[in-house]
């Protein structure tokens, strides 16, 4: 099965992430786990720069569902361009979407994937409105 990403989306960030040996399997290319792992990097680095953490304390953001589409295998060494997009907006999830790329070769798609977030209280384990500022930003 593979998932489309929407048309309508929104950049929202850009990162930089070094392929490391340990992220290769014995295939000698980079496990697909590791693809998640990937875009877990680029939604934390994207929610701490909008000046929250990604904590189990207060609220936070967790992730409810996620998948990825390979198309190029990947191997070290190598820098990926990870970008985020973010999709659909609801009252307490957003859909966010990454493209990752080789810093070599921006032009050709190695994989994309996707997530549903939602905004928790992580007290009463209950999700909550997204913070207004953070909508703002997103929505800027």
């Amino acid at each position: 099965m593979r998932i489309v990403i929407p048309d309508e989306r929104k950049l929202v960030h850009e990162m930089i992430a070094p392929i490391r040996w340990g992220d290769m399997d014995a295939y000698g290319h980079v496990n697909n786990t590791i693809y998640f792992r990937y875009m877990e990097q680029a939604r934390v680095d994207w929610i701490s720069s909008l000046g929250y953490k990604v904590a189990p304390e207060g609220e936070s953001v967790i992730m409810i569902n996620a998948f990825c589409n390979f198309f190029k295998q990947l191997s070290y060494p190598g820098d990926i361009i990870l970008k985020t997009f973010v999709g659909a907006i609801g009252r307490t999830s957003m859909d966010v979407f990454h493209t990752m790329t080789l810093r070599t070769e921006p032009d050709i798609l190695a994989a994309e994937g996707g997530s549903t977030l939602v905004w928790v209280d992580m007290n009463t384990n209950q999700s909550v409105p997204w913070p207004e500022d953070i909508l703002q930003k997103v929505r800027a």
